[in-house]
């Protein structure tokens, strides 16, 4: 990833205590909302916006968007270099 873009995103993520937390908690694995949500104490709803916007940055991907219930997500290849810096 270009320097200028790994600070942009870095920035974006260390901004927000949840998307910081959200991408560690996911990073080497695949995790559904509701998991995430239980590890973290926090609702469902936040982490799913969270989702969101860490899908619209490129650094989550959900594996099976057909489905409503029991979404899968893992880190990209692109948010796994990012959290070696935080």
């Amino acid at each position: 990833m270009e320097e200028k873009e790994l600070y942009r995103l870095l920035g974006f993520v260390k901004i927000s205590p949840y998307r910081t937390n959200i991408l560690k908690s996911i990073n080497g694995s695949v995790k559904m909302p509701s998991e995430i949500a239980n590890e973290l104490g926090i609702k469902t709803s936040r982490v799913s916006a969270t989702l969101s916007f860490l899908k619209k940055e490129g650094l989550v991907v959900c594996l099976n968007e057909d489905v409503r219930k029991g979404r899968l997500y893992k880190c990209t290849d692109k948010a796994i270099e990012l959290l070696e810096y935080i």
